[in-house]
């Protein structure tokens, strides 16, 4: 039977200035989101604008929609990606360019944010200080954002992206790890949307490879042929390494408020690419 971790899922859902902050109660840290509307021209207000949002201490996340609009520069149209980061930046109360965003390439690499150049190459952030806002780019991928404690009682912070071959290669074991190393522990993990198992349909022989060994990526579509459960794989993963999981568990292939990859291939639609996002107060 595959372990389970203290979590609560949130089942995705369009929203609206009228309808509650989904949240999730069951963290090592303590959780200020708001289950009532939200009282106009605060910080709460995102609740328009971001898929799902919460908050641990003074550290906030969440994961965009297309609401926002496409924020990657490598679909789509390159100057629409920077007007929406801007605006997006700006709903948010913070200063144009606050997020960091990577050049993601299906790593394992874990980027030091305090040091790292503008754009650099890898598929994990860390902020050792939490000060630094991390972005992290999906369509498929699943975005988790961790939040982790030193012994001085302040957070660090960091956000993945785990598609396929960086799930299978450790990105998630890499970022734990550097949390670890930078003097972190009661690790949290949030677990965003991302292709769900039932519809991330994959061949026989890439099924029969990946999934040798690892039982918890093993699934079948609703229709019957091979696939491929990320969530629950990534969710193992981190539950191996006493992780405390929060699932945010929605499927970007089947929710309309969601960019997809393989939904553009097979409709036509114009890609896009939602966020993960993690920011201190100032």
């Amino acid at each position: 039977m595959r372990p389970r971790s203290d979590r609560k899922k949130s089942s995705p859902r369009s929203l609206s200035l009228t309808t509650p902050v989904r949240t999730t109660t069951t963290s090592t840290f303590p959780i200020s989101s708001s289950r009532t509307p939200p009282a106009p021209g605060t910080r709460a207000d995102l609740v328009s604008t971001l898929w799902w949002q919460d908050r641990s201490g003074r550290v906030s996340l969440g994961f965009t929609s297309v609401e926002v609009g496409n924020l990657a520069h490598h679909v789509g149209d390159s100057s629409d990606a920077a007007v929406n980061r801007g605006t997006l930046e700006s709903q948010l109360s913070l200063p144009q360019g606050s997020f960091r965003y990577l050049n993601q390439v299906h790593s394992a690499n874990v980027i030091d944010a305090s040091t790292a150049d503008s754009i650099p190459t890898g598929d994990a952030w860390i902020s050792t200080d939490g000060s630094h806002p991390l972005a992290i780019m999906v369509a498929d991928c699943l975005p988790v954002l961790f939040i982790a404690r030193n012994g001085g009682g302040s957070q660090l912070t960091a956000a993945a992206h785990a598609g396929r071959p960086g799930l299978i290669g450790g990105v998630l074991q890499n970022t734990v790890a550097e949390l670890l190393r930078h003097g972190g522990d009661s690790v949290t993990a949030w677990i965003g949307p991302g292709a769900c198992g039932a519809c991330y349909e994959v061949p026989q022989e890439m099924f029969d490879e990946l999934t040798d060994g690892r039982p918890a990526l093993a699934s079948t579509t609703r229709w019957g042929t091979p696939a491929l459960d990320l969530r629950s794989e990534a969710r193992a993963i981190l539950e191996s390494l006493d992780v405390t999981v929060v699932d945010i568990d929605g499927c970007t292939i089947e929710d309309p408020t969601l960019f997809s990859h393989r939904a553009s291939q097979q409709s036509g639609a114009p890609e896009g690419r939602i966020a993960g996002l993690i920011w201190a107060d100032s």
